[in-house]
């Protein structure tokens, strides 16, 4: 098996982000299939980038990047904006549809995502893993509203700024669910 190395913060990050950065001055630059491209192609580098580092294809990405090849792959054959539209309210569905199956089966699929950054009791998993798909069903129902009812550009900017933010406030929303549920270690004092 190959060395995993240690993937610099920055660059990680970078992996996260470019492909949507890409895609907002692909946009403006371009056009729409100009930036359904531009996303393609650095969804690819960044799923590379993180192997290149980490030697595992983490599912998020992975399943997000399926997605980004087909829906945008049949956006540039087609010459359709729909699919590319769409896109968004099938990751987020999908993901959503995962976070409630694994609830079914009794897991937290979020727990294997986030163990390394939060130690929470099985309540907290529970009830963050509810949230998170609620939150993502929010999600998909909002890119359906915004870019069946606006223009591309609205939902462009929406896509890239307002879902970004949606997103860095639900977490932020989930501090007090965070600090209440995390497993504190009992401290053993001799003597």
């Amino acid at each position: 098996m190959a060395e995993q190395r240690k993937m610099p913060a920055g660059l990680k990050q970078a992996t996260e982000l470019g492909p949507l950065i890409i895609f907002f001055a692909a946009y403006y630059f371009g056009d729409l299939f100009v930036a359904t491209g531009a996303i393609m192609a650095t969804t690819l580098i960044a799923l590379a980038v993180s192997y290149y580092y980490t030697r595992t294809l983490p599912m998020m990405p992975l399943v997000t990047a399926v997605v980004i090849m087909v829906f945008g792959g049949l956006t540039l054959i087609l010459q359709d904006e729909t699919f590319i539209k769409m896109k968004p309210t099938i990751i987020y569905a999908l993901f959503a549809a995962a976070l409630f199956a694994g609830l079914v089966m009794g897991k937290s699929f979020i727990k294997v995502l986030f163990n390394n950054f939060w130690d929470l009791d099985d309540a907290g998993w529970k009830k963050l893993t509810i949230r998170l798909a609620l939150f993502f069903l929010a999600m998909a129902v909002a890119n359906e509203l915004v870019w069946r009812s606006f223009s591309t550009d609205i939902w462009v900017n929406i896509k890239v700024f307002g879902f970004t933010a949606a997103t860095f406030l639900f977490f932020i929303s989930q501090v007090p669910l965070i600090t209440k549920h995390t497993k504190h270690e009992e401290t053993k004092t001799d003597g």
